[in-house]
């Protein structure tokens, strides 16, 4: 069956230390029939999210924040290329967190998060995201360790504040192999329409990759809550990882079942 819950097969479960060099990036767990059965199901997904964002925006009383993060060239761009195909961008607020500015940096390092969340009705996609500041700002030692430990706590209770508010947050850790991140940093420069995206620190960071592999596991292992979990996707072959989020998508909107408002009366109108 193709549509088995990713959101099972995938979550990183509450208080479970996750290793990812036991899950495989190149999995396709759940989806029969390959790459063609992904891209055709794809299709009608597209217009699924569209029909719930619809509903989510018409009731207007809940949001959608979805957080994506892993990392360079493991598909955050051409998630939010491939995956929200339709829906519609009135509804739709993306926000690409990079290095913070001096006025962002003379506050709390929730401060340009809290900012950015998406409004009741919208859906939120946070390209990379508050977590940076427990990776990034970790593995190029940015901060001391006491500062980026003692975040991890701030922001389960963030998140948890969130949802209590009516923001349901979906985390999505795109799971992707060294050797796959080789071959799409290969590919970059031997395009031109891609060579665009190349920046010579993508390297200092891949120097840096078992320091951010351990890094990511600290953070998925303490931030994966039953209010705001996070789902490791296997990213190295793009059909799956589009169809698996969409999947995820759908299915937790399915869950909060969003509803239109009920018509007012309309007896007395007459339109001239």
């Amino acid at each position: 069956m193709i549509r088995l819950h990713m959101r099972e097969i995938w979550t990183a479960k509450p208080e479970t230390r996750i290793a990812l060099s036991r899950m495989d990036p190149a999995s396709t767990h759940g989806l029969a029939g390959g790459r063609a059965a992904a891209e055709a199901a794809l299709a009608n997904d597209h217009a699924e999210l569209a029909r719930w964002q619809d509903r989510l925006w018409a009731e207007a009383k809940r949001a959608l924040l979805v957080v994506l993060q892993g990392m360079d060239a493991s598909g955050k761009d051409g998630t939010i290329k491939h995956v929200f195909q339709g829906v519609n961008p009135q509804a739709t607020r993306v926000v690409a967190f990079k290095v913070p500015t001096p006025e962002e940096l003379a506050h709390d390092f929730l401060w340009r998060v809290h900012q950015a969340v998406p409004r009741f009705g919208e859906i939120g996609i946070f390209n990379r995201s508050h977590y940076e500041d427990v990776l990034a700002s970790r593995v190029r030692k940015l901060v001391p360790e006491r500062v980026w430990k003692a975040r991890f706590p701030e922001i389960v209770d963030f998140e948890a504040m969130l949802v209590r508010s009516g923001t349901t947050v979906v985390k999505i850790f795109l799971h992707i192999s060294r050797d796959e991140q080789k071959r799409r940093f290969e590919e970059r420069l031997q395009q031109p329409d891609k060579r665009w995206k190349f920046r010579r620190g993508d390297l200092d960071d891949r120097a840096l990759w078992a320091e951010y592999q351990t890094a990511y596991e600290d953070a998925l292992s303490r931030t994966s809550t039953k209010a705001a979990p996070w789902y490791i996707i296997p990213a190295d072959h793009k059909w799956y990882r589009n169809w698996a989020i969409s999947r995820i998508l759908i299915d937790t909107l399915e869950n909060l079942d969003p509803a239109y408002p009920k018509a007012p009366d309309l007896n007395d109108v007459s339109i001239v």
